[in-house]
């Protein structure tokens, strides 16, 4: 975790102020270590938001939830990819963490490729080139 959020200890989820939980591959109901209040919040999400997971087996999760995508293993990564050209095509993404384009035009476009020095990014790194490179053409 140090790597990805940089904090080192156990931290649980905001499951409190959550309205869409997309869970793929893992059953924190089953394997959170503290399954009792994991198990709580998660029935708050279920009242009062949605829950979608995409796991291969009905897992524990994926039974209470609202919705089970059953992807094939290994196939995932595309179920991953067509989220992110969603996302980046219906500009959709966190403009204050990701970046944004300099004039705020969104040019995500299926196809087509983005100058790299027209985005200006904030705390990702190479956006653009990996759209460029992998993304555009998965429609």
């Amino acid at each position: 975790r140090y790597y990805t959020e940089g904090y080192w200890g156990y931290h649980d989820f905001d499951l409190e102020k959550t309205k869409y939980l997309l869970i793929w591959g893992a059953d924190p109901v089953a394997s959170n270590r503290m399954v009792p209040n994991a198990i709580r919040r998660f029935g708050d999400v279920l009242e009062n938001g949605t829950v979608a997971v995409v796991d291969p087996r009905l897992s524990t999760v994926g039974a209470k939830a609202h919705e089970w995508l059953p992807v094939r293993p290994g196939e995932d990564g595309a179920l991953a990819l067509a989220l992110a050209h969603v996302i980046l095509t219906e500009g959709l993404w966190n403009k204050t963490f990701v970046g944004d384009f300099a004039d705020g035009a969104n040019r995500f476009r299926a196809g087509q490729p983005v100058d790299e020095s027209a985005f200006l990014e904030k705390h990702t790194h190479g956006l653009v080139k990996w759209w460029n490179l992998e993304l555009k053409d998965r429609t």
